[in-house]
C-alpha cells in the first residue's frame, strides 16, 4: 500500500526531484512548489510568480541547495535553504518548458519546450549558447552522466536524438516508428493507430545506456557507441502510453510509469550487452560502420527475437503517472509517484 504525502499542494502534482542530500521537491499546477522532509511533511512552500504550472524541477549536484524550476516559459533559480523569491529568472524559451536537465559539471542547463526547441544555457555567462530543435514538441531532454557536452532528447515527432554541444545538428537520430521492426516489414496496425510519440528519457549512471518511454506502451533501451546509438532492447508492460522512465542509481534497474496507472520495475542488465559481443565492435570505426550497415537487418531481427523481458515488480497505482522519482527513507528505497491528485504516493522497493 502507498503512503500518501499530503498537505503540500492544492493542485495536480506534475514533477518531482530529490537532491543529493535526500531533500524531495515537488512542482504542481498553478505555480505550486513544495519541499518535503523525510517524514513526508511539507518543509517549505512557494507560489512561483505568474502561477504557471511547474513542469520540471532539478537540483544542482554540486550545490544541493540550488534548485532550478521551470514554469511556463521561465526557469527560476531558488535556494531551498530559504524558499523565497527566486534568486534569478531565465526567460530563454518561447513556449512552455517540458523538461530540464543539468550536466554533471553544473555548467550547462538544457530546457526543452513545446516548440520543439532545446535551449542550452551557459550558467556562468547566463546566456543561451545553443538552440537545438525537434520538429514537434520536445518532451524530454537528458545530459549523459560523465559527459558534460553530450545529451539525448526525444519528442512527439517520434524522434530520439543524440547531441554534442559543439554541434548544432544532432550526431544521430532514430525514428521510433522504424525502430526495432525488420526492414521492409509493414507497421503493425496498432502502431498506425497509436504511434510511438516519445514522452520520456532516462540515462543510466554509466552514461552509455538510455531508455525511452513512448505512447505505444513500449520501453526502448539504446546503447550509445561513439557518435551514434543503437537499439538494444524493446519491451512492453503498459497497456497505454509510458509517461515516465527512470534508471535507479545502480546498474540497470529501470522504473516505468504509464497512463494505465501502473508502475513497473525492470532489470534490463541481464539483457543489455548480449549483442555487445558482435564482431563489428572490435573493428576500426569505418569497417565497423560498413559491417553494421551490412548486418542492419540481422541486428533488427535479433532485437525482436530476444528473451522476453518481464517486470520484476508491478505496482497497481491506479492513476495516470505524471512523474517518478526515487529516494531513501530510513535506510530503505522508496518510489515516489506524482499523479493527477494533489498528493505524492510513496511505495517501498524490495531490496
Amino acid at each position: 500500500m502507498a503512503v500518501k504525502w499530503t498537505g503540500g499542494h492544492s493542485c495536480s502534482v506534475l514533477c518531482l526531484n530529490v537532491s543529493a542530500e535526500g531533500l524531495v521537491v515537488s512542482g504542481a499546477e498553478r505555480g505550486e512548489l513544495t519541499l518535503w522532509d523525510g517524514g513526508g511533511s511539507p518543509a517549505g512552500q512557494l507560489q512561483l510568480p505568474g502561477h504557471d504550472d511547474v513542469t520540471s524541477v532539478v537540483f544542482s549536484t554540486r550545490h544541493p541547495s540550488t534548485l532550478y524550476a521551470s514554469h511556463g516559459e521561465n526557469i527560476s533559480v531558488l535556494d531551498v535553504r530559504s524558499l523565497q523569491e527566486p534568486l534569478e529568472r531565465f526567460h530563454m524559451n518561447e513556449e512552455e518548458i517540458n523538461s530540464l536537465s543539468l550536466n554533471d559539471t553544473n555548467s550547462f542547463l538544457a530546457a526543452a519546450d513545446d516548440s520543439g526547441a532545446i535551449k542550452i544555457v551557459d550558467l556562468e555567462s547566463k546566456k543561451v549558447t545553443r538552440s537545438l530543435r525537434h520538429s514537434n514538441i520536445c518532451s524530454s531532454v537528458a545530459f549523459r552522466p560523465q559527459r558534460p557536452q553530450s545529451l539525448v532528447s526525444c519528442g512527439l515527432d517520434m524522434q530520439v536524438m543524440l547531441w554534442n554541444l559543439q554541434k548544432a545538428r544532432p550526431l544521430w537520430t532514430t525514428n521510433l516508428q522504424e525502430c526495432g521492426t525488420e526492414e521492409g516489414s509493414p507497421q503493425t496496425a496498432g502502431q498506425l493507430f497509436n504511434p510511438p510519440l516519445a514522452h520520456s528519457l532516462a540515462v543510466a549512471s554509466c552514461g552509455n545506456i538510455f531508455g525511452c518511454g513512448a505512447q505505444d506502451g513500449k520501453v526502448r533501451i539504446f546503447r550509445v557507441t561513439g557518435v551514434k546509438f543503437e537499439p538494444e532492447l524493446e519491451f512492453q508492460g503498459h497497456s497505454l502510453g509510458v509517461s515516465q522512465v527512470l534508471f535507479l542509481p545502480e546498474a540497470y534497474w529501470l522504473l516505468s510509469g504509464g497512463n494505465d496507472g501502473r508502475v513497473l520495475l525492470w532489470d534490463v542488465g541481464s539483457e543489455v550487452g548480449k549483442q555487445q559481443k558482435s564482431p563489428a565492435k572490435s573493428l576500426p570505426r569505418r569497417k565497423a560502420q560498413a559491417a553494421s550497415k551490412k548486418n542492419g537487418k540481422l541486428n533488427k531481427v535479433s532485437l525482436s527475437e530476444q528473451a522476453e523481458v518481464v517486470p520484476k515488480l508491478t505496482i497497481e497505482h491506479g492513476e495516470k503517472v505524471n512523474w517518478l522519482s526515487c529516494t531513501e527513507i530510513k535506510g530503505s528505497r522508496r518510489v515516489l509517484v506524482a499523479d493527477q491528485s494533489s498528493s505524492v504516493s510513496v511505495y517501498p522497493l524490495p531490496e
